[in-house]
């Protein structure tokens, strides 16, 4: 049974159908797995063993009787402890919501649930979502899948290590800035942006509504375009035949690679030849609209964050982490002139970069300019805190800001990723390039 925590979510789902894979004993393994594993209370806030089980006990019956209704039926998955679970704590990672208990699950969750995925429980976060690090003093700190000095990429760090530590098939979380991205490119696993209001956000803690995202963590293309559908309760991306041949590929120039760190930067010209060799053109693309939008985020993400959250923070702010406390306060003083114009900067941005991307199937980018920071550094040096958080966010924030679909898969060289991103609600035409892209990158 060993072998089924390291298997994808699809392979496991085609076990189940095959009759090889029984959910009961698949779902008793990884709470077992769990149980075990050292680090498993900084992954998991709480499992959910009980309901976990009875989903399993179902979808036994389904495969036995011929009536399994999706392919990850039976399959064990993680959610990121922003997701509401009817009857059991949703957090996001802060004091401030400490014993919350919502009644009803989040749309996402039912969706899933319907679709006979198998609940595991809640993962640990980045406090309230709001920042790419995934270190969390006030809560939990997840390990990094490479360093356990080193910080696990966040917000959604407990949902990357469920994956990265095979303690879950496959994890939720969400993504505003990069939080998806981040954590799956440190832990070398696929992560996917979905388009902002493509997938519900009912049910779900928010940060800047404006730019929040559900989206999964996994171990391959097809396990991302699996759940996807699972969150939406609609059929997943056709992969089959994906190729590179004859794609026409951006390489963004613009802010994607400033400060590039060595390690990062070998992996992604490695990707990129790859990519290449695999029958993929690849064109070097400046957008200067990009560089004018970038540094628009300190209006934008604390300004929303703030307002829906001031009460509830000022009410009692000792109880957060003073680094996230200050993000959170850095939109305190933002005008609702400058927001307003600072939206409409990013709108005029958005229909520049449509034009200038128009010609290329994808524009890539290294996912993260960053490797890991090491995690007692960044609660000792406030510096240091700010300036490897801005930069873990930096590319991934591109596609946020730009509205766009985008995807992280691993390059082969630990803790680097590589990013490909596509224009809103393409996220099929995303996948099946991801597809492509993740045989030439094996």
């Amino acid at each position: 049974m060993d072998e089924w925590r390291n298997m994808t979510a699809s392979d496991l789902g085609r076990g189940i159908g095959a009759g090889r894979i029984d959910p009961v004993d698949l779902t008793q393994a990884f709470l077992d797995a769990i149980a075990d594993h050292a680090d498993a209370e900084r992954i998991y806030a709480r499992t959910t063993p009980e309901r976990a089980m009875a989903e399993a006990e179902a979808a036994r019956g389904r495969a036995k009787a011929g009536l399994r209704v999706s392919l990850l039926d039976g399959v064990p998955i993680s959610w990121k402890d922003l997701f509401d679970s009817a009857g059991v704590a949703t957090e996001a990672g802060s004091a401030l919501l400490k014993d919350r208990v919502p009644q009803m699950d989040a749309q996402v969750l039912a969706n899933a649930t319907a679709a006979g995925s198998v609940c595991l429980g809640k993962t640990h976060m980045s406090e309230l979502a709001f920042s790419g690090l995934g270190l969390n003093p006030r809560t939990a700190t997840p390990p990094n899948a490479h360093d356990p000095e080193a910080a696990p990429g966040g917000s959604s760090s407990g949902a990357a290590a469920s994956v990265a530590f095979g303690l879950a098939a496959g994890a939720i979380g969400s993504d505003t800035g990069g939080s998806v991205r981040v954590p799956a490119a440190w832990n070398d696993l696929v992560g996917l942006k979905t388009t902002s209001g493509r997938v519900s956000l009912e049910g779900v803690v928010p940060l800047c509504l404006r730019f929040d995202t559900v989206g999964p963590l996994c171990r391959s293309v097809e396990d991302a375009a699996q759940l996807l559908a699972l969150l939406e309760g609609g059929r997943a991306a056709d992969l089959r035949g994906a190729d590179l041949r004859g794609r026409r590929f951006a390489a963004l120039q613009t802010s994607a690679l400033e400060d590039l760190r060595d390690a990062p930067a070998k992996a992604y010209e490695a990707a990129l030849s790859r990519l290449s060799a695999a029958g993929a053109e690849i064109v070097d693309l400046h957008v200067p609209e990009l560089a004018e939008a970038m540094p628009l985020s300190p209006k934008l993400y604390p300004t929303e964050a703030y307002g829906l959250w001031r009460d509830v923070i000022e009410a009692n702010p000792d109880a957060m982490f003073p680094e996230i406390l200050q993000r959170f306060r850095g939109g305190r003083d933002v005008s609702s002139a400058d927001y307003v114009a600072a939206w409409a900067t990013i709108d005029r941005c958005r229909a520049a970069w449509d034009a200038a991307t128009a010609g290329f199937d994808a524009v890539l980018a290294p996912t993260v300019p960053t490797t890991p920071p090491n995690l007692a550094r960044l609660q000792s040096d406030h510096d240091y805190y700010v300036t490897e958080n801005l930069l873990a966010l930096r590319n991934t924030r591109i596609g946020n800001l730009m509205g766009l679909a985008a995807l992280t898969l691993p390059t082969g060289t630990a803790g680097c990723g590589l990013m490909m991103m596509t224009p809103p609600l393409t996220e099929e035409r995303l996948l099946r390039l991801g597809a492509a892209a993740e045989a030439a990158l094996a």
